[in-house]
């Protein structure tokens, strides 16, 4: 595995790659990875005759109250895990060769990133939208990979890439997670013991929904009511949100059918989690 620092080295590799015939996957991540990001590694090397993974932790995409500063950064752990993995390519830019003085411009989607998690953290998914316009910009992959559990994420990079005509590939895969159901996040690191119990109330309530749904309920307010009485049932759980989505526009539904996003996120003292499934009846 070759690591990389500079984006005008990054560029020559990759182009070097494609002009060969390559076809290039790449997995975007804020390092502090866990099986999660190396599924989305395996999955670029399934597909893909070579791998390229980042990490860079993004500060444009944190508000001014949020955790850029305490954000794990475990570099060498993270090195060694994707080495072990087959990765072809560590980009690991620093934030000053991302974004050098004077930068002034940024990417945003208009409409869907003022939605969910983007209603909850202002200019996050601005952020996001222009990091990952960058990367891909040097990377230029044939493919790229992302996790559901950032589905709000996904639908916003999904228009974007649409919007500006860009020639990858967004690839989705399924959300990892924890034997007793917690969809893996760098972020669980921050919970303590009993937060961590606490935690597991996300997925218990998305679970009960589909139950629900299963047995033929469709009426989103009910099934909505149906979840959010799950979390209340956690007194440590701070809801942010409840939602059930069509996953394209993340506009609330009415009637619930097959495809619909029913996203969640709650605090756990400080620590912020999300959580979704794709209704499947």
């Amino acid at each position: 595995m070759k690591r990389i620092q500079t984006i005008a080295e990054m560029k020559a590799i990759c182009r070097q790659l494609t002009r060969r015939g390559k076809t290039l996957g790449f997995v975007p991540t804020m390092g502090a990875l866990h099986e999660g990001h190396l599924s989305l590694v395996r999955a670029s090397k399934s597909r893909c005759h070579a791998t390229a993974v980042s990490i860079f932790v993004n500060p444009l995409q944190f508000g001014p109250a949020e955790d850029l500063s305490k954000y794990p950064r475990t570099l060498e752990r993270d090195a060694g895990l994707l080495e072990d993995v087959g990765v072809d390519l560590l980009f690991v830019p620093t934030v000053d060769e991302m974004y050098p003085a004077g930068a002034k411009t940024y990417v945003q989607v208009e409409g869907l990133s003022g939605k969910l998690d983007g209603a909850s953290r202002p200019g996050h998914f601005q952020g996001v939208a222009t990091v990952v316009t960058k990367l891909f910009e040097i990377v230029r992959p044939d493919c790229a990979f992302f996790g559901q559990k950032d589905a709000v994420q996904v639908t916003v990079l999904r228009k974007l890439g649409s919007d500006l005509d860009m020639d990858v590939e967004i690839v989705v895969c399924p959300i990892v997670r924890e034997r007793d159901g917690l969809a893996m996040s760098s972020r669980n690191v921050y919970l303590t013991p009993e937060q961590r119990q606490q935690a597991l109330v996300l997925h218990r309530a998305l679970m009960r929904l589909q139950i629900s749904a299963d047995q033929g309920e469709s009426d989103a307010a009910k099934l909505s009511e149906i979840g959010q009485q799950v979390i209340a049932e956690e007194p440590g759980a701070r809801l942010d949100y409840f939602a059930i989505v069509d996953p394209e526009t993340l506009d609330p539904v009415v009637d619930v059918a097959p495809g619909a996003l029913v996203a969640v996120a709650a605090y756990f003292g400080a620590t912020r989690l999300i959580d979704n499934i794709l209704i499947t009846s």
